[in-house]
């Protein structure tokens, strides 16, 4: 705060009043400060805001994409279990690059949270060593991270429960259906369910037919775009394996207004047992995300408490056989 300060020309009570949004400086002023303190890094030192005892009894959680059933379950669980600490949960969504860049560039909840949650974002370098020295307690929920403490399925093995189902069903030409994020970043669960995937076939002696390997971004309209790339090659696959249970949807949509059958000419299986999975009689790999939440709160709850880390070790999933998976058609 004083190099903020001196940089300025001004008191460091003016920094402060600034930096909190209070009244008491003028907006020329309050500009300059903000701006000499990005130029800065300037982050609260977790020492010195220590030395006053002032818990905010606030959790803040940040995901890409609210609205979606995965990360509003997650959000739901870290909520229950928060609240009945007696803590409040402060949601922030980035549902752009733009918004994610500005949201890890600023730390805007660094000075309103005592814990960050991170659901489901690949982070950065850079980002990660500005969370590191944020001076907030840092989890991941739904991604594998080796800074902090995290919660998430193995996807690689989820992967493999679902092409195993397959193989034992005995496919072998299995599609897969990937997903891609909307930026350029690399989302790890799906370089690791193609991994799973890749595993799978290559345990069995498969060989993986690359044209059948279809990357599409989009949930359940890049399912179906996705499939009807599919259809439209000169060997069509006896099976897919989608990324989610909303890509599978999708592509059972295009399947079926292309005439085609499931599971009697295409099976599908996926992974999420989305609330849609069991209506739609899907084969899926169960997932779950309100109850990672929770686990990801007591997470939250033991950092804050000085406590050992409990050891959550990979979240369970579990193959569910349903409708849409059946032996290959003669």
């Amino acid at each position: 705060m004083v190099d903020v300060a001196l940089r300025a020309g001004v008191s460091t009570a003016t920094v402060s009043r600034a930096l909190r949004g209070v009244e008491g400086v003028s907006d020329e002023t309050r500009s300059r400060i903000l701006a000499l303190a990005e130029d800065l890094d300037y982050v609260v030192s977790p020492e010195a805001s220590g030395l006053s005892g002032r818990a905010t009894g606030r959790v803040a959680v940040v995901v890409h994409d609210l609205a979606a059933w995965y990360c509003s379950s997650v959000v739901v669980g870290l909520e229950n279990e928060l609240r009945a600490a007696g803590l409040e949960l402060v949601v922030r969504c980035v549902d752009d690059p733009a918004d994610r860049v500005e949201f890890f560039g600023t730390l805007p909840l660094r000075r309103k949270a005592d814990a960050l949650v991170v659901v489901a974002i690949p982070m950065s370098p850079e980002e990660q060593e500005r969370l590191a020295g944020a001076g907030v307690t840092v989890v991941a929920a739904g991604t594998h991270d080796q800074h902090f403490p995290s919660v998430a399925i193995d996807d690689v093995n989820a992967a493999q429960q679902a092409v195993n189902h397959l193989l034992r069903l005995g496919h072998r030409r299995i599609a897969l259906l990937n997903t891609v994020a909307a930026d350029d970043r690399a989302w790890q669960a799906q370089m690791d369910r193609e991994e799973g995937f890749r595993r799978a076939m290559r345990s069995a002696g498969v060989p993986v037919d690359e044209t059948l390997v279809v990357s599409w971004s989009g949930g359940a309209r890049g399912g179906a775009e996705g499939m009807d790339r599919l259809l439209s090659g000169e060997r069509l696959p006896t099976a897919v394996f989608a990324f989610s249970d909303e890509v599978a949807l999708g592509a059972i949509r295009s399947m079926r207004r292309s005439g085609f059958s499931v599971p009697q000419q295409i099976s599908v299986v996926s992974i999420d047992d989305h609330p849609l999975a069991e209506l739609t009689d899907l084969t899926t790999v169960r997932q779950d995300p309100l109850g990672l939440g929770r686990a990801a709160g007591r997470t939250v709850l033991a950092a804050l408490r000085g406590e050992e880390l409990p050891d959550v070790g990979a979240f369970p999933t579990r193959l569910v056989i349903r409708g849409t998976t059946a032996p290959p058609a003669d």
